[in-house]
């Protein structure tokens, strides 16, 4: 491919929208366009990658028995009333209406559609196990859509859906989803870790993330270099410490304390550690008000606590509420006398002679003891870990990492065959429901993954599986016909080799050819000069190092050849 022909109108300046590496890149590569907000076009470099990581995912798939199929974007809503979700999912579901006023959803997921797929056209445990997968777009309105392909309304995903007679049958096919996701992100070229993780709307009982480790990540995920322990912090097993023994029990007592709303407001005030404070939290859980204690140093992890709740909405309490129920403002809640359901963190209980609000306005209680002043609904672990906490496998310390979520396994078990009733006759010809499991990958996220784990100053650094093109020959002055020659004879001979080579034909200087490379990423750059020409030379760079290497015309090929397949 020509440059000269090639769609990728390049931006100098960084897109005031752009937050991220990856989308200002991404922008300023020529990749990809706005269309609105979350929406993005994909211009040919993109599509290029975006076909690159399809490919691999999908051999990965067929090589472990999936079995391609495209399913309707556009789902009648009956489906989604039917396995109860259609409330449940929220204001995140696109709907519409047809003109017979008929509800449709413009599919987020697909669970639904395909359960009733298999359930009509199979009926015997012959048939089983059954691995189904499609790549299409998904639809998702994102209240606040940000951060490029990170967090849009349409993205491009790759979902599989498992069928199986039963638990072990199961436990086979996400193995096999296991071991192909470390495949596809291994092939892909990308640092990445797997991690436990929570179901969320997907549901199921055992889950796992596959995380491109970066910066810029929006999870945090805690791991254990002892031992084989990830978690994405969501799911993170928090243990209880022993109970603390030191010192003696004091009578509790209320304080006055003026002004002071804030755990670091009471830590100046009283002269305590935040680990010596519980705080109060108090939420809606699906009409009833709860409220939550933990360690004034610690975070409460909204996951966890909706998890142990069963609750399908989870919504910090307004203050008219929270005041009408315990008599006090927020900067004042406490456990001691609260009528409202309790339920503490597992650090709270090893806790004793804390401080906490008195539910009065400018009044605290000191030396408060769980069990003797106040009687929890129960005691749960609802933190988020923190680094140099216990690993919950070998008590080794804890330690953290930023990652994007690419991928996620679920297994879904009977959740969605028992509330659609999909079922298939065993060999006693008994009906039971499907057993399953699902498997999605972001393939857009991917992309954007991939730049936020491989970018430098300069721009982009393509890891050479996903790199729109492998190689860019670049004659520094394109008006020299000896230049122009060599870079058409490189040019020919590497595209021979099945190498994905474009020439930057352009009658531009060179200082712009070569700003353009690196901002596009392309892995090996060919500089084609009047100096290396007279002793019959060019330049080879790889696009991850600074340094140049002089390499003779007739030896070029391969010292390409080796940099990009080894």
């Amino acid at each position: 491919m020509r440059s000269s022909e090639l769609f990728y109108p390049t931006l100098r300046e960084v897109p005031s929208e752009a937050e991220i590496i990856s989308h200002q890149l991404l922008l300023r590569a020529g990749f990809i366009r706005k269309a609105s907000g979350g929406v993005y076009t994909y211009l040919p470099l993109a599509y290029r990658v975006i076909k690159k990581i399809e490919n691999i995912v999908r051999e990965e798939m067929d090589r472990a028995g999936g079995q391609e199929v495209l399913m309707p974007i556009m789902q009648p809503a009956e489906l989604w009333q039917k396995s109860g979700r259609w409330e449940v999912y929220g204001d995140e579901m696109f709907r519409l209406q047809d003109r017979h006023k008929r509800y449709f959803a413009l599919g987020p997921t697909h669970e639904e559609i395909i359960t009733t797929l298999v359930d009509g056209d199979v009926h015997s445990y012959r048939d089983l196990p059954l691995l189904l997968y499609q790549i299409q777009n998904k639809y998702r309105d994102e209240i606040r859509p940000r951060f490029g392909l990170m967090r849009g309304r349409e993205f491009i995903m790759k979902d599989l859906y498992s069928f199986d007679i039963d638990d072990e049958g199961l436990d086979v096919s996400y193995q096999k989803m296991y071991h192909a996701y470390n495949q596809i992100f291994t092939r892909l070229g990308l640092k990445y870790r797997v991690v436990e993780a929570d179901s969320g709307a997907i549901g199921g009982n055992e889950s796992h993330e596959f995380m491109v480790l970066a910066d810029s990540g929006e999870a945090e995920i805690v791991y254990c270099d002892n031992c084989d322990y990830a978690a994405n912090v969501e799911k993170a097993v928090c243990i209880a410490e022993k109970a603390e023994t030191k010192g003696d029990l004091l009578p509790m007592e209320k304080i006055h304390t003026p002004g002071q709303r804030t755990i670091q407001d009471l830590t100046d005030f009283l002269k305590i550690g935040k680990d010596e404070q519980i705080k109060t939290l108090m939420y809606d859980a699906d009409g009833e008000l709860i409220a939550a204690i933990l360690r004034g140093d610690r975070e409460l992890n909204e996951i966890k606590l909706k998890n142990v709740l069963g609750c399908n909405e989870l919504v910090m309490a307004d203050e008219e509420n929270v005041r009408r129920s315990s008599g006090a403002g927020f900067g004042s809640l406490g456990p001691v006398g609260m009528d409202v359901k309790i339920y503490a963190d597992l650090e709270v209980a090893a806790m004793k002679n804390f401080a906490c609000g008195a539910n009065e306005d400018d009044y605290h209680f000191k030396n408060v003891k769980l069990g003797r002043d106040f009687v929890p609904e129960a005691i749960l672990d609802i933190r988020n870990a923190v680094a140099g906490d216990p690993c919950p496998l070998c008590q080794a310390e804890l330690k953290m990492l930023r990652g994007i979520e690419v991928g996620h396994i679920f297994k879904l078990g009977t959740k969605y065959s028992d509330v659609m009733g999909a079922t298939f006759r065993d060999q006693n010809g008994q009906s039971l429901p499907f057993v399953m499991g699902c498997y999605g990958i972001g393939i857009s996220r991917t992309m954007a993954a991939a730049v936020e784990q491989n970018s430098d100053e300069n721009g982009i650094i393509w890891p050479i599986p996903i790199a729109p093109y492998h190689v860019i020959v670049v004659p520094v002055n394109s008006n020299n016909e000896e230049q122009i020659q060599a870079a058409n004879s490189i040019y020919k001979i590497l595209e021979q080799e099945g190498l994905e080579v474009l020439i930057d034909d352009r009658d531009e200087r060179a200082g712009v050819k070569f700003k353009d490379a690196d901002l596009i990423g392309i892995p090996v750059r060919i500089t084609i000069g009047p100096k290396a020409l007279q002793e019959n030379k060019v330049e080879v760079k790889k696009r991850w190092e600074k340094e140049v290497e002089l390499v003779e015309i007739d030896k070029v090929r391969e010292r390409v050849l080796d940099i990009i397949w080894g």
